[in-house]
C-alpha cells in the first residue's frame, strides 16, 4: 500500500510539472493547511463523542446490549465456547455503539477463541465479514467529518447508515453461511488438507508405530 501512495504522489508531481508547474508549492501548501484545519475539528469533535462513548461504557450499556445480542450470537456462530460467544457479543455491541476502541481488542480476542490450527474457520470468516459490515447504531465517524465540514443537519445521516449498514450486514452473513454450508468449524481448503490436519495425522501415525513397537518388543 505504501508503494501505491508512492507512486501516486510522484505520477501527481510529474503531471503538475508538465502541466502547471507554478501552481505545485501553493497547492501543497492550502493542501496541508487544509488538512490541519481539518484534524483541529476532528479532534474537537471527536473529544465530545468520545466522551459520550465513555459515559455510555462506564454505565455498562456495551455490556446490556451484548446480552441482548447473545442468543442470535449463539444461531450465527454454531460450536463455539462460552468465552469466544462473550467476545463476540461485547465485539458486536461496542461496534453498533461506535466504540471502535473497545470493539478491536474483544475483536482479537474472539478471533483467538475460535482459532482452529493455522487457518480461519467459518465462523471467524463470519465475525470479519459482520465486522466489515457492521451495523452503526452511532455513526460517530461521519458525524464528525459532516460537522467539520459544517453540515446542516450532521446527524441526519443516521438513520440512512443504519438501514443500509443493516442491508449489507444481512446479505454479508446470508453470502458467507451459503458459501461456507458445512465447514463452520473446519479450516477453509479443498478438502479439508491443511497444514494443521497434516500435522495431526503425522502424530496420529506415530503414536499408533510406538504402540506397535511395545506390542512386539513384549
Amino acid at each position: 500500500m505504501n508503494i501505491v501512495f508512492t507512486l501516486l504522489l510522484l505520477c501527481s508531481l510529474i503531471c503538475m510539472l508538465m502541466l502547471n508547474p507554478s501552481e505545485i508549492f501553493p497547492s501543497m501548501i492550502d493542501g496541508v493547511s487544509g488538512a490541519i484545519n481539518l484534524v483541529i475539528k476532528l479532534t474537537a469533535i471527536y473529544s465530545i463523542w468520545l466522551s459520550l462513548l465513555k459515559i455510555l461504557e462506564r454505565t455498562c450499556l456495551d455490556k446490556k446490549l451484548s446480552k441482548l445480542l447473545h442468543p442470535v450470537i449463539k444461531r450465527l456462530f454454531k460450536g463455539e465456547s462460552p468465552e469466544a460467544y462473550k467476545w463476540i457479543s461485547i465485539n458486536l455491541a461496542s461496534n453498533m455503539l461506535g466504540m471502535g476502541g473497545a470493539s478491536t481488542p474483544a475483536g482479537i480476542k474472539a478471533m483467538e477463541k475460535m482459532q482452529r490450527g493455522d487457518r480461519a474457520t467459518a465462523n471467524m470468516e463470519l465475525l470479519v465479514v459482520i465486522n466489515a459490515t457492521s451495523i452503526q447504531l452511532i455513526p460517530a465517524t461521519v458525524i464528525a467529518l459532516r460537522a467539520s465540514w459544517n453540515s446542516a443537519s450532521p446527524s441526519s445521516i443516521i438513520l440512512p447508515t443504519l438501514i443500509s449498514s443493516t442491508i449489507a450486514t444481512v446479505c454479508g452473513v446470508i453470502l458467507t453461511k451459503v458459501l461456507s454450508k458445512g465447514n463452520e468449524n473446519t479450516p477453509m481448503l479443498l478438502g479439508n488438507t491443511s497444514k494443521f490436519n497434516k500435522s495431526a495425522m503425522k502424530k496420529t501415525r506415530s503414536k499408533s508405530i510406538q504402540k506397535k513397537a511395545k506390542r512386539v518388543k513384549e
